[in-house]
């Protein structure tokens, strides 16, 4: 079965894909200095992990071990090159200046790792917040058609989880993977160059690691993607049973639910456990490696180095083996991190299907002037399917012609379906034409850019949503042009300011989500309200008084008059005694526009609108 990689939540990548990573340089770049910084600061902090070892190196060989400080013990060879650089100020090494050598050296290289980390993790955020803006303007872009199909809870991944992912990446995967591999070359080096002898019986046991190390890439990996299988699907009960809470406590499934997540519960502990037991053979088998070397350092090093230069040998291997021991985290990080680059460029790369014009052809379209009629509204042969209407011969409307003159009102009515709400959308062009077009003022939609279309198309929905800030900001949605006073001239016509000033701070007063401290007919009176203060003159009113109970909606009827007045207004309503005196009806069926007339017209014709008009009236039986 196929489908479309941004649903997937469980694929893993490659542990390093280059060709992620060039594309990902896109963001980074910008802060380019700020890596070679960090890279260059590498240098740095490895000399001053060498230092302590050759410090506590030079005091066992030179001030503790030989009397005197003459030198070291007979038969054995020295490795000191640098040790006159560890000579004190009368060029004799004491004790108390190694001591100060080596805290100096503690210190410093604390700072360095402080500072490393440091601008690591800036440069990291950084970057993620250029690619997290990036990610979330271009959701912003895609057409409605996107949202049907794909779920807001993976789309809130990829801006969140996904870039964080990467975040994680730059602080803990590749950037200290990089440094890991130039440590552990720097060590490499270092001991050849002090005794390359002993460091080639040191480094015997290093081949057998690399093959243990082949084998827990290949089984980590399974292991990994198990759990992360797992995990997806316990994320998508839970997300299901809470969304579901209502359906599931009214039908008493809670103890069912409990039995499917217990289940995949401990599968994912099981799939976790056998991860860790990858993990902790890694860890094992380095320390074992490790204890090895001691053992070969100190066996071959007896009579052929000093025991300075054993304690070096010593110190610096269990520095090179010390990234191996973090390497499962790594790779973990570095497989999340390249699948959530794959997912947030898939989703990048999907193409809004609503496009604006080019400028030049944009620009030859200039709106009507004062003195010219405005909102002429022209559905001309409009053919729609939510699919493919070609090959499946869904069409939601079906070559539908229309006309609406400027101040006009007119309403469309039919059976649920029949492609009423389907019209408004494709009027503000949140869905594009299939077949023929439409026009405003005569000028095609898809020749006006979107914004300058839908500032001219006011939309009052059923369903009213609101987002958290005061009232006022949801009135005037962040537009600069809409001052304080043409809110509340708006309110005042469509009558929500009786209960908006009854509010505790007024318009200042705070929205929760989703506007869950107003009622329904509330959260409507403020839509007519956000509706009025941004002045369109085209308003398109979509079952605006379905969720307003009869007192209500009594007291908003001359709202909606004058929300109405000089503006062309489309209304979809199923309740027919709210349209009858609209200019105009038009009554679809199955995506045809059957009749058109006026309430007393459509009545005379006995039609499919007489019908509906009895079914609401009169209570015709539905047989009838």
């Amino acid at each position: 079965m196929s489908f479309d990689p941004v649903f997937h939540e469980e694929e893993l990548g490659k542990a390093v894909d280059t060709r992620l990573l060039l594309r990902l340089w896109r963001y980074v770049a910008p802060y380019r200095w700020q890596v070679m910084l960090t890279l260059l600061m590498v240098a740095p902090m490895f000399l001053l992990e060498l230092a302590p070892a050759w410090i506590i190196k030079t005091g066992l060989d030179q001030v503790i071990l030989t009397p005197g400080g003459t030198g070291m013990a007979d038969g054995t060879r020295s490795a000191g090159p640098f040790d006159a650089l560890l000579g004190g100020p009368s060029g004799e090494p004491t004790l108390a200046w190694l001591v100060l050598l080596y805290v100096i050296a503690i210190l410093s290289s604390a700072v360095l790792q402080y500072l490393h980390m440091l601008l690591m993790a800036a440069t990291g955020q950084a970057a993620m917040r250029d690619l997290r803006r990036v990610v979330f303007e271009h959701i912003q872009s895609l057409h409605l058609g996107f949202f049907d199909t794909v779920p807001v809870g993976r789309l809130v991944t990829r801006a969140t989880g996904d870039v964080e992912h990467v975040a994680e990446m730059f602080a803990q995967g590749i950037v200290a993977a990089v440094t890991d591999v130039i440590k552990m070359i720097g060590f490499a080096t270092a001991l050849f160059l002090v005794d390359p002898e002993l460091a080639l019986y040191t480094f015997a046991v290093v081949p057998f690691l690399a093959v243990g190390l082949v084998i827990f890439r290949l089984k980590v990996r399974d292991a990994f993607r198990l759990t992360r299988v797992l995990l997806a699907r316990i994320n998508a009960t839970l997300q299901e049973t809470v969304t579901g809470m209502k359906v599931v406590q009214l039908f008493t499934r809670e103890q069912r639910n409990l039995r499917d997540f217990e289940r995949l519960n401990g599968e994912h502990r099981d799939g976790w456990i056998q991860s860790i037991r990858y993990d902790s053979a890694l860890f094992s088998t380095v320390e074992m490696a490790g204890g090895i070397t001691v053992a070969i350092v100190i066996w071959q090093g007896t009579g052929l180095a000093s025991a300075g230069v054993i304690y070096v040998f010593i110190n610096w291997m269990r520095r090179f083996f010390m990234p191996l021991r973090d390497l499962s985290a790594k790779y973990s990080v570095m497989q999340s991190a390249m699948a959530s680059i794959e997912r947030i460029f898939q989703l990048l790369d999907t193409e809004p299907a609503i496009q604006d014009p080019p400028a030049e052809r944009a620009a030859r379209f200039q709106e009507p002037g004062a003195g010219q009629a405005r909102g002429r509204v022209e559905f001309e042969n409009v053919w729609f399917a939510y699919g493919d209407g070609d090959e499946t011969g869904d069409w939601v409307l079906r070559d539908v012609s229309f006309a609406v003159e400027p101040g006009e009102k007119v309403a469309f009515v039919g059976a649920t379906g029949a492609g009423k709400t389907t019209i408004i959308k494709l009027l503000t062009r949140l869905y594009e034409v299939d077949r023929g077009r439409i026009l405003l003022d005569g000028v095609d939609l898809r020749d006006l850019p979107q914004s300058a279309l839908r500032r001219r198309v006011g939309m009052v929905l059923q369903d009213v949503f609101l987002f958290s800030g005061t009232v006022e900001e949801n009135l005037h949605l962040g537009r600069s042009d809409i001052d304080p006073e043409t809110v509340r001239t708006a309110a005042r016509a469509v009558e929500a300011d009786r209960f908006i000033e009854r509010l505790p701070q007024g318009y200042a007063t705070e929205v929760r989500e989703r506007g869950t401290n107003f009622s329904a007919g509330q959260r409507q009176l403020l839509s007519f309200a956000r509706a009025l203060a941004h002045g369109a003159d085209v308003l398109v009113l979509d079952e605006a008084t379905s969720s307003i109970d009869t007192e209500t909606e009594a007291l908003v009827q001359h709202g909606i008059h004058v929300l109405m007045e000089g503006k062309t207004s489309l209304v979809i309503a199923h309740r027919l005694s709210t349209i009858e005196d609209v200019d105009k009806i038009h009554v679809l069926d199955q995506g045809r526009l059957v009749e058109s007339g006026t309430h007393a017209a459509l009545l005379e014709q006995d039609g499919l609108y007489a019908r509906l008009h009895r079914l609401q009236q009169h209570g015709e039986p539905a047989a009838a």
